[in-house]
């Protein structure tokens, strides 16, 4: 439905109720994902908004997504922190999935780091490890669920963007420079999106690994369409919370993956400073 998108003018009123609430200009957006939320205790100088005090703001409804921004600074850098998502399988539309992204941009954000909790599709990757996105299959795109549906705003972007470097090259370089100084371990693959709210069956799982995933989640596609499509540069960051179950001799749990996140934090802590260092 055309109703589901929203206008410039909608974008840039949210926009301005952010703005109201601080006096840093962020240049950098940053997504939390499952269970990673508690990065943003560590942003100083921090303004905190609820999500339900911003109009139109999704808001998550998930255990591990804390819900609220938190504006400040990081290594320097002024930060906007989404602390928790919101997804396509809580009831929400593509373009309100993509709303948050499109926020930040109307707020002159040039930057998104997203990251996420994912399961392993690759049986070599290993759970608490971390995995720099270098290319996504976004299956619900190719199923028609894409946040551009609908007229598009030639202000923020073109109709038909260009999707051949989703992932910025420069910054993944960077992480690999960042990982290797600080010895972290750090994956690399392809990430897959699907709609969820269920875990993947033994069979899911063998195709998505014949397809080539290396990982698999319910979110962050979306996201970083709008931002590409706004012109954005793109960080992706997985956090592995699960092994691969290509047999079926595993059960995949929501709290697995938030128990993985505690030993995730401290690896993706270090590895986002490190990058915001060298910005």
């Amino acid at each position: 439905m055309m109703d589901e998108a929203f206008t410039l003018a909608q974008m840039d009123r949210i926009a301005q109720v952010v703005r109201d609430r601080t006096s840093l200009s962020p240049r950098i957006g940053i997504i939390l994902g499952s269970g990673l939320g508690t990065l943003a205790e560590s942003v100083l100088q921090s303004t905190i908004i609820p999500y339900q005090e911003i109009p139109s703001w999704p808001v998550s409804t998930v255990i591990g997504h804390q819900g609220r921004l938190v504006v400040g600074k990081l290594e320097g850098q002024n930060v906007l922190v989404m602390q928790g998502r919101a997804h396509y399988y809580e009831g929400y539309s593509m373009a309100q999935v993509g709303l948050p992204v499109r926020i930040m941009q109307r707020l002159g954000i040039e930057l998104l780091i997203v990251t996420n909790a994912a399961g392993a599709v690759n049986p070599d990757f290993s759970p608490g490890e971390l995995m720099l996105i270098t290319d996504h299959l976004n299956l619900i795109g190719m199923a028609g669920l894409t946040p551009l549906r609908g007229p598009n705003i030639d202000e923020i972007g073109l109709r038909f963007p260009d999707m051949s470097q989703a992932y910025d090259r420069e910054l993944g370089e960077i992480s690999r420079q960042v990982a290797v100084e600080n010895s972290l371990k750090l994956y690399q693959g392809v990430y897959v999106c699907l709609a969820g709210p269920s875990f993947e069956t033994p069979a899911d799982l063998r195709f998505l690994r014949a397809i080539g995933a290396d990982a698999v989640g319910m979110s962050t596609v979306p996201e970083v369409i709008v931002a590409r499509h706004g012109g954005q540069r793109v960080l992706g960051i997985s956090g592995i919370s699960n092994k691969a179950n290509l047999d079926g001799n595993t059960i995949t749990s929501h709290l697995e993956v938030l128990e993985a996140g505690k030993s995730l934090v401290p690896k993706l802590e270090t590895l986002i400073r490190g990058v915001l260092r060298r910005l």
